[in-house]
This record gives C-alpha cells, structure tokens and sequence, in this order.
C-alpha cells in the first residue's frame, strides 16, 4: 500500500499511475475531503485521490468552523485552532486483494456516520 500525502490531485494521480500494477493499492490523504475517483488502476491497483477523513465535516478540516472563518478573516478575537465536536464521519477504502498476484480484485469507499452521503 502506497499512501501519497499530498495537496496536489495531479500528483496523486501520476503517483498512482507510476505504481500501477506493482502495489496493492495507492490512496491520497491530506486534502480531508474523499473524492469520487475510487477506482482499479489498468495495471491492477486500487486508487482513490484523496480517501477524506475521520472527523466531524460540518467544520473546516475537522476544525470549528467559526473560529476558522475568523481565522480567515484575520479577526482579533481568533484564537488557535480547535476540534469541531460533532458527529464524525469515518472515511476510507476497503480494498479486496488477490492472494497471488497483491493486486486490488476490489475497492469500496466507506463513509460511515456523520453528514456526509455515500
């Protein structure tokens, strides 16, 4: 398994491409949003972009999105970053591989709990 922590899709997606066929599977974090590009690679592997996180999404990035808009807006009264605390989403992949061969024979995007809609 490959985890490429980037910000840049492209990146991601060449990394991908680049082991396809000679890794199980190949995910992106970092960006903390899951993309809908789950998919097996021609070569065999399983892909996803970014596989989003584990953490409440009615925040940004999993922080309290109130104090992050200040943050943004470089107001005074902004203080440091904080969790958001409500329900959280647990995002991932589940990969389904052949014994022979490590390559992806399946991949399923999990997003369980929380807002956000498989």
């Amino acid at each position: 398994m490959v985890d490429f922590h980037g910000e840049i899709t492209s990146e991601k997606m060449a990394i991908g491409h680049f082991f396809d066929g000679s890794s199980t599977g190949v995910v992106g974090t970092h960006t903390h949003v899951p993309t809908a590009d789950t998919r097996i690679l021609e070569k065999g592997t399983a892909y996803q972009t970014d596989i989003g996180m584990c953490g409440d999404y009615n925040s940004v990035i999993g922080m309290n999105k109130e104090n992050s808009v200040k943050k943004f807006l470089k107001s005074k009264d902004t203080i440091k970053h904080f969790p958001a605390e409500g329900e959280a989403t647990l995002s991932g992949i589940i990969i389904e591989a052949d014994h022979e061969t490590g390559l992806a024979k399946k991949i399923t995007r999990l997003i369980e709990g929380g807002n956000l809609i498989k």
